[in-house]
């Protein structure tokens, strides 16, 4: 099959246009700091979909104004992002105002029902977690935390330091 111009034109701007986005990224991830993507955070899940999103964009942009509208706005991302850790970092306030609490789903072997309801979290989905983490015997698990990320941690083994626990949302 041979490619007419428009097409291989059309290649040609994709390719281009995708690689000046993921640059872009790459030069502020290295201006900004690894943290950007780490997750660590329900905005920082947010920041690395919206980023991938407007990587997308770029790539698919018509015109020239449109992509640097596009990485405009991929540099504000990471403005805000830096900003609101910087405020979180210094501010108790402010940081539980932008974090929700990570909340403890299972303790000392015992499912917390009601933890599991408000958090919308089924029963099996926590049992595969514990699969998924080699928990081994229901009574070796000390905890399990929703983070505020929505990963699960799970903490086995014979003791657990309390220290794990801060800032964790203990109500049974």
């Amino acid at each position: 099959m041979i490619l007419d111009h428009a097409m291989a034109d059309a290649i040609a701007k994709g390719f281009l246009l995708c690689a000046l986005g993921l640059g872009w990224i790459i030069l502020l991830v290295r201006i900004v700091g690894l943290r950007s993507f780490s997750k660590m955070t329900n905005f920082d899940f947010v920041m690395t979909v919206a980023m991938g999103s407007l990587l997308a964009g770029a790539a698919q942009t018509g015109k020239w104004v449109d992509l640097v509208q596009t990485m405009t706005a991929m540099a504000a991302l990471f403005a805000i992002q830096f900003g609101v850790a910087y405020a979180r970092q210094r501010s108790d306030r402010l940081d539980s105002a932008f974090q929700n609490a990570p909340v403890l789903l299972m303790r000392d072997g015992k499912i917390l029902h009601d933890a599991l309801r408000k958090t919308r979290v089924a029963e099996g989905d926590l049992i595969a977690k514990l699969r998924e983490a080699n928990a081994l015997e229901m009574t070796s698990v000390r905890a399990v935390i929703l983070e505020t990320t929505g990963d699960v941690s799970v903490l086995h083994g014979g003791h657990l330091d309390q220290t794990l626990l801060r800032g964790v949302d203990l109500e049974d």
